[in-house]
């Protein structure tokens, strides 16, 4: 190739590579993307000698090295001289053009001499004379298309099969083609079938121009003002759009902080309704008390009044005062007990009658069963139809102020279904019915036939109460009809001196005896005590709820009794909360302190409800709590332990408890040592 300096360059090599005319060479030259097709095998040596005279001529750079007898060669650039290349013109120079093209031989039917001489400019008028070895290669270059000249037979090489591609620098980012990563869609215009034509204006012809638009040229601008202006659009979108952002982000937080605030503010007042709703529950058990419950509460608070006043007599007043003061107070205190001893009275009938009505109930209701689909299906059977109508009976009797013909219609429907069994309280019933309907037939006041009614009604429920006339009745009776079953399942109240069943007797936990009857516990506590257990029966309720939902076979909190946990929150935990010292107990729950283990006396905590919630989601009680609190909430375990370590129920829990947490510690140790 020749360059602007007018230096040549030729890498020479044998074969038909290195058979190139001087056309090829004025060719490549001339056209970079055509190599020239080197002359067949049957050329002679003497055209190969003047190829050599020929490149020599145009200052092929070929060291030679006598010494080893081998031939190294490198490639210039155009640009570059054989002195530039800092060779030495006694060393060997290897041809590097040489490829190896397996399955091709050499043809030798020509054979090129060893040495070649070839001339070097190595000044503006010298020349050099430079004996080059040919090193000779065992394989053809393939041909792989080209040209041929028509008129003198020579090959051209296509330079762009012949040569690989120059591969781009490597700039360290992967890039992708526009075309393959974008489309561009054209609209192009076609000619249709339909001629058409353009009319011009032209001399007796005229055309208005009143639609044409002009269109003038706008100013010219730079590819650098287009890219100003087009960086100048971006940054004002990255600014609209940063704000809005901004906007957005700023919004979504407002909108968390109004929904937090809301669901907290509602939070708040569920917590409030609730406390209402507690309070207002309890002030209508004050205001009319109905269950034992409620006059326990109501005695309670008496207590507390009490407390309050003699507190204040005792703060304020002395002497002669101080006694005429108290004297008055227990006779209010007196008043008041009387007062609720007649509500008392009220209630017990009220809540008598209503007993009767449910007992009644159980015995009409029919039979019932659940199918495998899930739904409920009833069946009236002969004894559910018996109580039927023994309760609309006792309904109907039991009723005031109805009409005479009403009432004497009830009496006879009496009278026909207790003739139906003969007995002295069927023949007793009969006869008090006989007396109302003659008396009612003189016309006798209803307020002088009241005392009759009831007694019929005491006799027909001791009728109903019968399993002979109702059957159904049978499993509802408290007192078992075989006499033999008495006593084996009896106690005797040393109190009242009377003998009841287990189930009227109050046993506490930490109690090895049969104390006194239910009745005569709150007669104390009415006479002396007067302590409440609605609040804490509340708190009872809430651990025994939170308890089944662990579904882990919990059973210690099933064992506790209220005056247990009265004692566990009053005593231990004084009534307030571990963490805040709340002591409101309508806000106070126990839940478990080591949620992996049941509950229990020694493995629980007082907390209020949002407390108890935070504590339950905590995993590591140690990394959480200070050591001084911990310290704290294991020493009222211990203390809990020590106390229902005396019920021989519970003792069994807390040995096995024990034992447990000595083989975790165990494992624990040996774990360590092998480590070790």
């Amino acid at each position: 190739m020749e360059d602007a300096s007018g230096d040549v360059e030729v890498v020479a090599s044998d074969g038909p590579d290195a058979e190139q005319s001087p056309a090829s060479l004025q060719g490549e030259a001339g056209d970079p993307a055509e190599e020239p097709l080197l002359p067949e095998s049957a050329h002679t040596a003497q055209s190969e000698e003047g190829w050599n005279q020929q490149s020599a001529s145009q200052n092929s750079i070929l060291p030679k090295n006598t010494a080893n007898g081998t031939e190294t060669a490198s490639v210039t650039e155009d640009n570059e001289t054989l002195r530039d290349t800092g060779l030495n013109l006694d060393e060997t120079v290897q041809s590097e053009n040489q490829e190896c093209f397996p399955g091709e031989v050499i043809q030798l039917d020509y054979h090129m001499p060893d040495v070649i001489t070839v001339r070097v400019q190595t000044g503006s008028d010298s020349f050099q004379d430079i004996d080059v070895k040919i090193e000779r290669s065992t394989y053809n270059k393939p041909f792989l298309g080209g040209f041929r000249d028509v008129s003198t037979g020579v090959e051209f090489h296509n330079a762009g099969s012949q040569t690989k591609p120059r591969k781009p620098p490597d700039k360290g980012i992967q890039l992708f083609c526009k075309e393959t990563q974008t489309v561009v869609e054209k609209n192009n215009q076609q000619q249709t079938r339909n001629t058409t034509s353009t009319q011009m204006t032209k001399i007796g012809l005229y055309v208005s121009n009143m639609t044409d638009k002009l269109i003038t040229p706008g100013k010219y601008f730079t590819a650098e003002e287009y890219h100003k202006r087009r960086r100048e659009a971006v940054i004002v979108l990255q600014k609209y759009f940063r704000r809005w952002h901004a906007i957005n982000l700023v919004q979504n937080l407002k909108e968390q902080k109004r929904v937090r605030l809301a669901l907290e503010a509602q939070d708040e007042l569920r917590k409030k309704r609730e406390k209402e709703d507690k309070l207002r529950r309890e002030f209508e058990k004050k205001m009319n008390p109905k269950t034992k419950e409620d006059f326990e509460l109501l005695f309670h608070e008496l207590e507390l009044w009490m407390q309050e006043e003699t507190e204040r007599i005792n703060r304020t007043l002395t002497g002669a005062e101080r006694k005429a003061a108290l004297c008055a107070l227990l006779e209010e205190e007196t008043q008041l007990i009387a007062w609720i001893g007649m509500h008392k009275l009220d209630a017990n009938v009220e809540n008598q009658q209503k007993a009767i009505l449910q007992l009644l109930g159980k015995c009409a209701q029919p039979r019932r069963w659940k199918a495998f689909d899930g739904k409920i299906t009833e069946m009236d059977t002969q004894i559910s139809l018996r109580g039927k109508e023994l309760l609309e009976i006792y309904r109907s009797i039991s009723t005031k102020d109805i009409p005479k013909d009403e009432r004497t219609s009830v009496l006879l429907t009496l009278k026909c279904t207790v003739k139906e069994h003969e007995c002295k309280l069927t023949q007793e019933i009969v006869a008090l019915i006989d007396r109302e309907v003659d008396l009612m037939s003189r016309d006798v006041k209803e307020c002088n036939l009241e005392g009759l009614r009831k007694r019929i009604c005491t006799l027909f429920l001791q009728y109903i109460k019968i399993p002979e006339f109702n059957p159904g009745v049978t499993g509802l009776l408290k007192v078992p009809q075989d006499p033999l079953k008495l006593y084996k399942n009896i106690y005797f109240c040393h109190s009242c001196e009377k003998y009841l069943a287990p189930t009227e007797f109050f046993i506490p936990g930490n109690s090895r005896t049969i104390g006194r009857c239910r009745s005569c516990h709150q007669l104390d506590n009415e006479a002396r005590q007067r302590e409440s257990y609605f609040k804490y029966r509340l708190i009872l309720e809430h651990l025994k709820k939170s308890e089944v939902d662990y579904q882990d076979d919990s059973k210690i909190v099933f064992l506790i009794q209220l005056p247990d946990l009265q004692y566990l929150i009053a005593n231990i935990w004084n009534c307030q909360s571990a963490v805040s010292a709340c002591s409101d107990l309508y806000d106070l729950v126990m839940v478990r302190w080591d949620k992996q283990h049941e509950w229990s006396p020694w493995n629980t905590i007082l907390l209020t409800k949002g407390e108890a919630d935070a504590h339950l989601k905590l995993c590591n009680l140690q990394m959480t709590y200070q050591a001084p609190f911990i310290s704290r909430i294991e020493q009222r375990h211990i203390r809990a332990k020590n106390y229902f370590a005396q019920i021989p129920a519970i003792s069994s829990f807390l040995h096995r408890s024990n034992n447990q947490a000595n083989a975790n510690s165990y494992k624990k140790c040996s774990s360590s040592k092998l480590k070790k």
